[in-house]
């Protein structure tokens, strides 16, 4: 396979404090020595069986200095050697384009939806994901829409299980780990009953959200319950060209989610949309029904409702909600982190499995398929 050798190093500098490369692409940046030297990769400096740091940062001088600097094979490495080292320490060029200041992981594969965009490859075969180019296709969807539909599993919990294997590995929480619900009014949670579900996400009361939630349909004899898809993404970029100011409101507010129930008081907060440190969206974290009391100045709490009304009128309007009753044998799997879900009324049975899955997992299997 011939290599993209667009981020491949054209030119260096050897500067006093630092070594600026020159990439293939036109970008450009400057990398200080304290920090290269931190991220040598030689036999004496890290353990290639673990993946781990073997240099004693704290004992490195701030002060350090490149004695010589080349560029190997046609641009593909820079070979070092410093001031506090005989060896030559090599540098791949992958390794510094990627933790260069302006460089972004690759957007293109992140689709941003409402309804109407959203086409019938959103549903997958069981059978298919259990082949290596079927399992990548499923993460891609879940990367691109935030969400897939896989039809013809088992209706039982060995399907849900299989899945979450595959991808992590099943995290456990107040409900347990894998679990089965149908309407229950002895559970204190708005998910066991038959009534309508407006959008949101789940657990905004834990400091870490689940990442993925998979949820299998095992027997339906009912009417109505169809299962609503978000784009959060969506409703983000909406509102910020709408509103600037609300965006901003939505993005610097913590808002407290609260579980109170089963045995537990639970609580976390944080932005409804949370951004990195690049400004990045991060995380959408919207439930209304578990917003915790807290107070704002007037003229703020004015602004916060304006808000949070502006949002969600967005996320329940038809023009952003993709719909589906989901048929035995059907598992709907989303992005907590991204897509917010809800329910249709229903009457009549209808009994679910699912779990949710640690956001890092999900971000592991990406990585090593080369999505992310």
């Amino acid at each position: 396979m011939t290599k993209n050798r667009s981020n491949y190093v054209d030119k260096i500098e050897v500067l006093n404090e630092g070594l600026k490369v020159f990439f293939s692409n036109k970008s450009e940046d400057t990398f200080p020595n304290i920090w290269l030297r931190d991220h040598a990769k030689d036999e004496n400096n890290w353990d290639e069986r673990s993946n781990q740091r073997k240099t004693f940062t704290a004992k490195l001088n701030p002060k350090i200095k490149i004695k010589n600097a080349n560029i190997l094979n046609q641009g593909e490495y820079i070979d070092i050697i410093w001031s506090d080292t005989s060896n030559n320490i090599k540098y791949s060029s992958e390794f510094l384009y990627k933790n260069s200041i302006n460089y972004s992981r690759d957007k293109n594969k992140i689709k941003i939806w409402e309804n109407k965009e959203i086409k019938d490859d959103i549903f997958l075969n069981f059978e298919n994901i259990k082949s290596e180019e079927g399992f990548k296709n499923l993460l891609l969807k879940l990367h691109s829409f935030g969400f897939a539909v896989i039809k013809d599993c088992k209706k039982n919990m060995s399907s849900v299980e299989f899945l979450a294997k595959k991808i992590g590995y099943v995290r456990n929480s107040i409900f347990g780990g894998l679990w089965s619900f149908e309407s229950n009014a002895d559970m204190a949670d708005s998910a066991y009953t038959n009534e309508e579900l407006r959008p949101h996400t789940d657990s905004t009361y834990s400091n870490d959200a689940p990442g993925l939630q998979l949820l299998l349909c095992c027997e339906y004899d009912a009417k109505g319950g169809d299962s609503i898809m978000v784009d959060g993404l969506k409703i983000a970029e909406t509102i910020k060209s709408k509103n600037q100011n609300l965006y901003d409101v939505l993005t610097k507010i913590d808002v407290p989610g609260n579980y109170t129930g089963d045995g537990v008081i639970l609580e976390a907060k944080r932005p409804i949309i949370k951004l990195d440190d690049n400004n990045h969206i991060n995380q959408i974290s919207f439930n209304n029904y578990d917003r915790a009391p807290f107070r704002l100045d007037p003229e703020l709490t004015k602004i916060f409702y304006e808000a949070i009304s502006l949002f969600d009128n967005l996320v329940n309007s038809k023009q952003y909600q993709w719909r589906h009753i989901l048929k035995p044998g059907e598992l709907l799997i989303f992005n907590n982190w991204r897509v917010l879900h809800g329910r249709g009324s229903f009457n009549g049975k209808r009994r679910m499995n699912g779990c949710y899955i640690n956001k890092e997992d999900f971000d592991s299997s990406c990585k090593i398929n080369g999505l992310i």
